[in-house]
């Protein structure tokens, strides 16, 4: 072997192009939303470049500017005024989807979240028990099905639930198909750890767990991120359940759960490139230490190159010039 023989197909752009194994596509990124019911204009999320809490007006503005960008796949977040600890009114998350669907119909496809986060006093993904330390599994099973309901009549394309309940993917597919929503795709976040990564989200979501309450954090629901095979037995279970899509969340610090998972189980696989992740990254550009374009597509790269399908990134709407520089 000469001292060129591994060199030779890196010497430019040409043979660099035609020999790539990895390749992203702006068709497998998803762009989250975020709207907030009494908003009368949208507020911009501290860290994440050019994402907003919208306002019912600007969300539909939004999404047509992120058309003409190339954009065509979303995850919405809804946060509506009025909270509550049990039978939930999901009427506003669902009413924007259905303004989305009216307006845009299929030039989009619409995954909505699906927790309680963002719609309990408490902030939990569930519902509390009477001692306020513990949430009740089976209640919180039932609030996320008529969540999930809500936004499927309403015309999402996809229902995500968030929450890492036990069950609910299971309860969630056979709610769908009674109801004749068989076609609606369940994308379940299977492996979502307790993450310090979610800081941003959290502003644009209202979704923080409240101070004084008895529950502190959001460990005993989410995965421990020393316990890999937790994240294991949670993917095998909603794969076994339904879910048609499943989720690494966060994403940089599991790539190798993610390369792992999606390997044995052959089933689309997603990746959330959370805000924390995605906040400092900017930051780095912020502070001239990285170039955005080359910085964001690497990571991307890693993504897609760890097994990722698709990825959740708050930078879906600049991505086209991002790999296209």
């Amino acid at each position: 072997m000469s001292s060129l023989d591994l060199r030779r197909l890196r010497q430019n752009e040409h043979v660099r192009a035609l020999t790539r194994e990895v390749h992203v596509q702006l068709d497998q990124l998803i762009q989250p939303l975020f709207v907030a019911e009494g908003l009368t204009r949208p507020q911009a999320v501290p860290g994440l470049t050019g994402v907003h809490q919208e306002s019912t007006d600007s969300l539909l503005r939004q999404v047509e500017a992120d058309l003409a960008a190339g954009v065509t796949k979303f995850l919405l977040f809804g946060v509506a005024r009025a909270r509550a600890e049990r039978q939930i009114d999901w009427s506003f998350t669902a009413g924007q989807v259905r303004a989305l669907k009216a307006r845009f119909g299929h030039d989009i496809w619409l995954a909505t979240d699906v927790c309680l986060c963002s719609s309990t006093p408490h902030g939990h993904c569930g519902v509390l028990n009477a001692e306020g330390d513990h949430l009740d599994n089976d209640a919180s099973v039932a609030e996320l099905v008529q969540a999930a309901l809500a936004y499927a009549q309403a015309g999402a394309d996809c229902v995500a639930p968030s929450d890492m309940m036990d069950g609910r993917i299971r309860a969630i597919r056979t709610a769908l198909d009674d109801a004749g929503l068989e076609r609606t795709i369940l994308m379940s976040y299977a492996v979502k750890f307790h993450s310090t990564l979610y800081g941003p989200f959290r502003v644009a979501a209202g979704s923080a767990p409240k101070s004084g309450a008895s529950l502190k954090d959001r460990a005993s629901y989410q995965l421990d991120p020393a316990r890999p095979g937790d994240a294991w037995l949670c993917a095998e279970r909603d794969a076994n359940e339904g879910a048609d899509i499943l989720m690494v969340k966060p994403g940089l610090p599991y790539l190798d759960l993610l390369r792992e998972l999606s390997r044995a189980i052959r089933k689309p696989w997603a990746v959330y490139h959370v805000s924390g992740e995605f906040a400092a990254l900017e930051a780095l550009v912020a502070q001239g230490l990285a170039n955005r374009a080359p910085l964001h597509r690497e990571i991307l790269i890693a993504f897609r190159r760890a097994g990722a399908s698709m990825i959740i990134t708050y930078g879906a709407r600049y991505a086209r010039d991002w790999l296209a520089a």
